[in-house]
This record gives structure tokens, sequence and C-alpha cells, in this order.
């Protein structure tokens, strides 16, 4: 595409823009809205037609999760419906994932009980993020839900030593692994510092900033601002580890390092911006997935890069290009630069192409390296969540999360 962005006001301002944007959005509600409540607890997986996959009757905790946080965003967006898919969510999170007996969160259940017991750190993260944002609309179990998952992330989870959290348990809380990973530690960074605003309790601040300071600062910081994903129990980088590809690909992620872009300048406004370092690394993260992540050639982020920065694998998945655009938003916002507007363009530009499904709804989740969609990782239209938030983070102020700007400028 040709460079125009330096002859016209950002897009960001422009009401054709923010109307598009806007109207993005409540395609994605209106999709995932529409056959995902499961009168069974939780939420369907949602087929690329807009269906419920009935055939698929395990709910994730991500899932369920994500899809309170997106239902409050819709309810504090003056979405009628939304709420009721949070009051739906909140009890599949309190009465179908939550552990009576050990405590903590089962990764999944079906319609005959819990089915994964693991307990692992990335789904506690959304569990947090989901109390958080009930708590913004207040609803009525939201102090209770965040009480309790507080409580086990502290004391289950939670390594003073090193200042981040552990990964993995079995139901009964023996450890299963030795791993360590910096995704789950991410996403536990966003929903603390949602946590912080939600009640103004600064130990979940300090937690996000020690997380930071580890995976930013320390190991990003000395990998030319590229985020190791994968780490040994002292936190030691393991360069050779390779789990599944989806949630634990082997070397590096630059859809992560856009992710923490715009999490580390939040972190910075949250804090005061107290943490000198993070507008320096939050810049260094989005030059450097940019330039090596995106395919100069036909456009989008590889999904997954060696350690020497070839591509690796040359896949395009919707989410990298999602946490681009809030990215790149959020870094316009705090430095006016062509170069900024130029990528939320390029970002937007081809994810309008070749991401959003104009024909049956959704964003398509996955493309080969001729930009052709695939059936590969992921069954149907994963979650709402990615997508939503790049179409509702430019329209906000770029000094909270997403959920607070909207109470702050209702």
């Amino acid at each position: 595409m040709t460079d125009m962005s330096a002859a016209s006001p950002p897009w960001r301002q422009n009401d054709g823009h923010r109307r598009w944007l806007q109207s993005q959005a409540d395609d994605l509600f209106t999709f995932f809205e529409s056959e995902s409540f499961n009168p069974a607890g939780g939420f369907h997986a949602i087929d690329n037609a807009g269906h419920a996959i009935k055939s698929d009757a395990v709910r994730p905790l991500h899932a369920t999760t994500r899809m309170v946080h997106c239902s409050a965003i819709g309810h504090l967006l003056g979405r009628p419906g939304a709420g009721d898919f949070v009051d739906h969510g909140m009890d599949a999170i309190l009465n179908r994932h939550r552990d009576a007996k050990n405590g903590g969160y089962f990764w999944s259940f079906d319609d005959n009980g819990p089915r994964e017991r693991e307990k692992l750190a990335y789904g506690h993260a959304f569990v947090l993020l989901a109390a958080s944002s009930a708590k913004l609309v207040g609803h009525p179990l939201a102090d209770k839900l965040l009480a309790d998952i507080s409580e086990v992330l502290e004391k289950r989870f939670w390594e003073a030593a090193h200042g981040a959290s552990a990964e993995e348990f079995a139901a009964d809380w023996s450890p299963i692994s030795a791993y360590r990973g910096q995704n789950s530690n991410m996403h536990l960074t966003e929903a603390l510092m949602a946590a912080f605003e939600a009640t103004g309790e600064r130990g979940y601040l300090e937690k996000a900033e020690s997380i930071a300071d580890l995976i930013l600062r320390r190991m990003a910081g000395s990998e030319q601002w590229r985020v190791p994903e994968h780490y040994h129990s002292d936190w030691t980088i393991d360069r050779e580890y390779k789990g599944s590809d989806m949630f634990r690909p082997y070397g590096t992620t630059p859809g992560h390092w856009l992710e923490w872009s715009r999490l580390a300048m939040q972190l910075w406004e949250l804090g005061e911006r107290r943490v000198d370092w993070l507008p320096g690394a939050a810049k260094g993260l989005f030059v450097q997935a940019t330039s090596v992540g995106w395919d100069a050639a036909t456009g989008g982020f590889y999904y997954t890069l060696e350690w020497s920065g070839a591509p690796r694998i040359r896949d395009r998945i919707w989410w990298p290009c999602c946490e681009g655009i809030g990215a790149a938003a959020f870094l316009a916002a705090h430095e006016s630069s062509a170069f900024y507007e130029d990528w939320y363009r390029r970002i937007w530009s081809f994810s309008a192409r070749h991401f959003i499904d104009r024909r049956q709804g959704g964003w398509i989740p996955q493309l080969d390296d001729s930009l052709s969609p695939i059936d590969g990782y992921f069954v149907g239209k994963p979650d709402i969540y990615h997508a939503l938030q790049a179409c509702l983070i430019p329209l906000y102020p770029a000094n909270s999360s997403l959920t607070r700007g909207i109470v702050r400028t209702r």
C-alpha cells in the first residue's frame, strides 16, 4: 500500500474511521452473541458461519473468562443483553470451573463435570481479568471471585523469589513440570493492571511491574527486545523447548512482542510513569516485531521465528495483527509519528482485506504463506477477545485498560 499517512490526520481522529471501528465491534458482538450461549453452562465454540459447534462440549477456562471480559465491555458500552452473558459466564467460572475441594480453577468442563483438571497460570490470569471487568460493571459476584482468585494466585502461583508466576499444577496442586512461561505471565500482567484499576490496591500493580521487570527489562532487553517464550524453573531461558504450536511453540512469537508493547505503555501510565524504562521497551518491542516479524513481500506477521530471526512458522494468525493495531494506537497516542501511524494503517488494511470475514462474519483465524485461509490450530472462529479489543482500543485514551477507558469517558 502506498504510504499516505503524512497527507492526512491520524485515522484515530478521523470520524469515518471511528464509525468504522464501532461498526466492526458491533459486528463481532452480533456474531459471537448469536449462538454462543450454552444453556448447560458456559459458551459454545462457534463455527465459521457463526453457528454453535454442539458436537464439541468442552468449555475451556480461557474462553469462558474472555467472554465475561468482553461481555462486560459490551455492557459498559450500553449493549442490551450483554449483562446476561456476564451473569452466565460468572456462574460457569464459580460453579463449573472452580475446584470446590482443592481450590483453583479447572482448565475445562463438559456436560458431565470437570474435563481437564489441570490448574494453569494462563487460565487463572484470565479469571482475574474476568473478575476485574465484572467488578467495573458492578456484578454482585465480582468481589467474591476477585478475592478467591487473588488468594489462589498469591498462595499457589506467585514465586516471590523470581517476582513472577509458576506455570502449571495438577488438580491437587502437585507440580506438573518445572516449565515457566512468559505467555501466562504476560496475561497475568494484563489482569493485575485491571485488578489495580478495579480496586485501587497497589499490590496488584507492584506484581505487574515485577513481572515486566523480569520478562522485559532483564530477558527481552538482553535479547534485543525479542521476548523469549520458555524458561526453566530458575527463569533461565530454555532455547530448546517446544510444546504445542498453538500455546507453546518453539522459538519466538512476534505477536507477543506487540502485545507487551501496549501493556508496557499502559503499565507506565498506571504506575504514574515511575518505571522510566517502560516506554523505551515498548518502542523497542514494536520496532523489532515490525522489522523482523512482518512479511515485507505479502504482509502479515509470521506466527513464529527462529532464534536467528528467520521465519519458522510462516502462517499468519489473526491475533498478532490485533495486538499490532493496539500497540500502534497506544504508541501513536504518546508520540506523534508517521512511523506509528503508517503501521497502524498498514496492519488494519491487511486485516481488513485478509482476516475480516465479510461473507460469514468474525475473523478468519489462520492463513497459509500464500494468504489463503486454512484449517490449522483452530476449529471455527476463536473467541472475540483479540479482535474486539483491536476495534475498540483506538477509540479510547491510551492511559489505561480498555474497560477503564470506557468507564472514564461515559
